[in-house]
């Protein structure tokens, strides 16, 4: 009995030292934790669960010691006991402490990424700031160009209506040309058919001119010359 009490002792012994261990190393991550909170609060739980154990396993011990047949033996683990409960005590402490300086971190942490936002905000508002700038400046200098070209395009009408009145400016002056031409051409054959009726009204009287110098000679030929 006494041999199956101490194999006990021993390990529940071994898994007070196994978890003090692990909450030590929880204590640390906790210290060296930057965030974020869901971060510290999933190591706090994990710290809770294994204080559990550990106190689970220090009143195991307890009940072990309370049941020794030795007062010797009883006093030696009572007292291993107490050194436990202190070192869990202890442990706590550092937890509270390890909790308090990695808040501190995270807060810190978020300050500092607050006054990167608000620094990333002013650039941002800086840069928006520029380009509305940017697009005001566009849009008046497509406004002018779109002034520019609505004056080329008043100005390609005029020009257009200009080419327009020219051009039938023009086509009546060829229509004009044409009618004056046919009106020359028609007047030269009036000239050229005047000319031919000319000649021929100066043969007819050059030819009565002479038929009536004939006569003419005739007559007087037979008024002085009878015979002949």
């Amino acid at each position: 009995m006494a041999a199956a009490q101490d194999v006990h002792v021993r390990i529940c012994n071994q898994e007070i030292v196994k978890f003090d261990l692990e909450v030590k190393a929880l204590i640390q991550d906790i210290r060296d934790c930057s965030g974020p909170l869901s971060a510290l609060t999933e190591l706090n739980a994990k710290v809770k669960e294994k204080f559990q154990q550990l106190r689970h396993r220090i009143q195991e011990l307890e009940q072990l010691a309370k049941e020794q047949d030795k007062e010797s033996d009883k006093q030696v683990l009572l007292q291993e006991v107490e050194n436990h409960k202190k070192q869990m005590l202890s442990n706590q402490t550092s937890w509270r402490k390890a909790n308090l300086t990695c808040k501190i971190a995270i807060d810190n942490l978020e300050k500092a990424e607050l006054l990167q936002g608000g620094d990333l905000l002013r650039q941002r508002k800086t840069a928006k700031e520029n380009l509305a700038q940017t697009s005001s400046t566009i849009t008046e200098n497509l406004m002018g160009i779109s002034r520019v070209m609505s004056q080329q395009v008043q100005q390609s009408e005029e020009a257009m209506q200009t080419l327009v009145t020219s051009s039938r400016t023009i086509l009546d002056a060829n229509e004009e040309f044409k009618s004056m031409s046919g009106t020359i051409q028609l007047g030269r054959k009036l000239i050229t058919k005047y000319n031919r009726r000319e000649l021929t009204d100066k043969l007819l009287i050059f030819l009565a001119l002479a038929l009536f110098l004939a006569t003419v000679l005739y007559i007087v030929k037979k008024r002085l010359f009878p015979f002949l």
